[in-house]
């Protein structure tokens, strides 16, 4: 893409002027001396060396220009694209010294390599080095930044850019000695500087950098000098420094213009330590100790001090676990205590069921549902009937048993019947168990065929025929005693009341020998006092329900003069022939 030509003076225009201020920077001065009066010049006050592996503190060197690298042991100094010219310089002064600087120089038409010395009032002594030559150095001075292009000199040396040499300078004030790897190359003496006023003789610092004298935008004279035109677009061209050794021949800690002369006489040292020669003596950091290393560098009082801290901390904790298990273990002896309690006190409860004769594990909340195989497996039914026990957990089987004679007593009261129902004790079975069987001379036919069928729900006579209800199975409920008084006492079960007990006898007992008897019923087959629940599930009508019309106990039957339950001539509950 091709620049306007106004647009393209401009940004020369402003590379130049950046690079000619960096060129400049490095030979100017923020305060000359021989002006005014300046801050003091911090002093090296001793001996140092740098070596260039990484970037050196901070409190020594200061970066002017950036671009400075660090790798394979060496500062590089680097020059990209125009404009840059990477430096460093010390913070610190010396005053009269030695330097040694390990460098190879940078390749490259009108690019310079130089090592500067320079002082506030800008006396100055140079290494330089030009890339377009790589046989000779050049060193050169200059007093109180008059230029004067006659104090120049060349020296042979092969392989500057190719290999690693060693320059060192040793200024006094009677001399300034060269050296290159180790050879004086060049002396010059204060008479030989204008009789000692342009030698340079006042505090430096050092500065280490590349630069373009070739820069398109520089002077053609300085061009010239450089060795030619730059050509940015055949680099990058680098320059190295390895090392670099500095020894300040001054003292104290800073150095001060006591007047305007420029001259070594007018340079007073500050006594004291430098801050760079407190870095430099500064005792590094002792190496981290381990944990042993530090035990065994106490103090034998220390020591016991520790042991003694120790056991007190291993007591404290002992003595909290012991604590600890001895509460735990009484909890726990507690807890097992307890449960203990709890497992005799049901073993017990489970002895008195097994004493009653009572199955636990027959009872339940809510007789809704009866299941025949699992109330034969508890022994509250066998293969042809079944029973079920009080309704309430709590209630013991022979008290429902008395409570449902004594309802079955009071129903039979009401109609002027005595009740025939043996009392029950616990682990009793209902007698009623069987249909009334039909001898001869008994009931009609129909009814005695019914002399092995389970109990029918409450049903009738209709028509001459007994109405079968043998496809469901009524249990005999439990009832409640419904305020016929207390109960009377329980006796020993009987099945058959071929061998009554007294309270059988007491108004007389039919005995097997009586017409129409085989299993009697031992409960009236008449209308209960109060509804008591459905227990059959495949019939509409269950007890505590009137029977259909012409139908159900007391109602006469059309055949044979035969009545109903509790009908004459031959009734369970009334009569001579009635068992009370």
């Amino acid at each position: 893409m091709m620049l306007p030509r106004s647009l393209a003076s401009a940004a020369a225009l402003l590379v130049s002027t950046t690079l000619f201020h960096h060129v400049a920077a490095q030979v100017t001065t923020d305060c000359n001396p021989m002006n005014r009066t300046c801050p003091a010049d911090p002093a090296l006050g001793t001996d140092i060396s740098f070596n260039f592996t990484t970037k050196p503190k901070s409190t020594m060197w200061e970066e002017t220009v950036r671009g400075t690298t660090y790798d394979d042991g060496s500062a590089h100094f680097t020059i990209n694209k125009q404009g840059d010219c990477p430096t460093l310089r010390t913070k610190f002064y010396i005053f009269f010294g030695r330097t040694e600087i390990w460098m190879k120089t940078a390749p490259g038409i009108g690019v310079i390599s130089s090592v500067m010395f320079l002082s506030d009032n800008l006396d100055e002594i140079d290494w330089e080095f030009m890339g377009g030559n790589n046989t000779y150095a050049t060193t050169n001075y200059f007093g109180k930044g008059e230029p004067d292009f006659r104090n120049g000199g060349h020296h042979a040396v092969s392989g500057l850019q190719d290999v690693y040499h060693n320059y060192t300078s040793v200024w006094t004030k009677d001399f300034l000695d060269f050296y290159i790897d180790g050879g004086l190359v060049r002396r010059l003496v204060p008479q030989d500087a204008d009789n000692g006023r342009l030698y340079p003789q006042t505090p430096m610092r050092l500065s280490i950098g590349i630069w373009a004298g070739g820069d398109p935008s520089l002077p053609e004279g300085t061009r010239e000098w450089a060795g030619g035109t730059t050509d940015y677009s055949k680099g990058p061209y680098t320059m190295s420094v390895k090392s670099v050794q500095v020894t300040d021949y001054g003292t104290g800690k800073e150095y001060i213009f006591s007047d305007k002369s420029g001259s070594w006489q007018s340079i007073k040292m500050v006594e004291g330590n430098s801050t760079a020669k407190e870095i430099i003596e500064a005792k590094p950091a002792p190496p981290s100790l381990s944990v042993s290393e530090k035990f065994e560098a106490l103090s034998p009082t220390a020591k016991i001090a520790i042991y003694a801290s120790a056991a007190g901390v291993g007591a404290v904790l002992l003595a909290f676990i012991l604590f600890y298990c001895i509460k735990q273990r009484r909890r726990g002896a507690r807890e097992a205590k307890i449960a203990e309690q709890k497992a005799d006190q049901e073993r017990m409860e489970l002895e008195g069921f097994r004493k009653a004769g009572i199955n636990p594990d027959s009872f339940t909340s809510t007789a809704t549902e009866y299941n025949a195989k699992d109330m034969r497996s508890g022994g509250l039914a066998d293969a042809n009937s079944y029973n079920s026990p009080a309704g309430h957990l709590d209630e013991k089987w022979g008290a429902a048993a008395v409570v449902g004679v004594g309802a079955a007593g009071g129903a039979a009261a009401a109609s002027g019947m005595r009740s025939p129902m043996p009392l029950l004790r616990d682990g009793a079975q209902s007698p009623r168990v069987t249909s009334p069987s039909s001898p001869a001379g008994g009931f009609n036919a129909p009814y005695s065929d019914r002399s092995a069928a389970h109990s029918p729900a409450p049903g009738g006579f209709h028509n001459g025929q007994y109405n079968d209800r043998s496809a469901a199975h009524s249990p005999a409920p439990t009832l409640p005693n419904m305020g016929m008084g207390a109960p009377h006492p329980a006796h020993p079960a009987s099945r058959s009341f071929s061998t009554p007990n007294p309270q059988m006898r007491h108004g007389g007992s039919p005995g097997p020998q009586q017409p129409g008897f085989g299993s009697p019923r031992t409960q009236s087959p008449a209308p209960m006092a109060q509804p008591m629940p459905q227990r059959s599930f495949t019939s509409a009508s269950g007890y505590g329900q009137p029977p259909p019309s012409n139908q159900g106990h007391g109602q006469p039957m059309p055949q044979n003069g035969a009545g109903g339950y509790g009908n004459q001539p031959q009734q369970y509950w009334n009569g001579g022939s009635g068992y009370r």
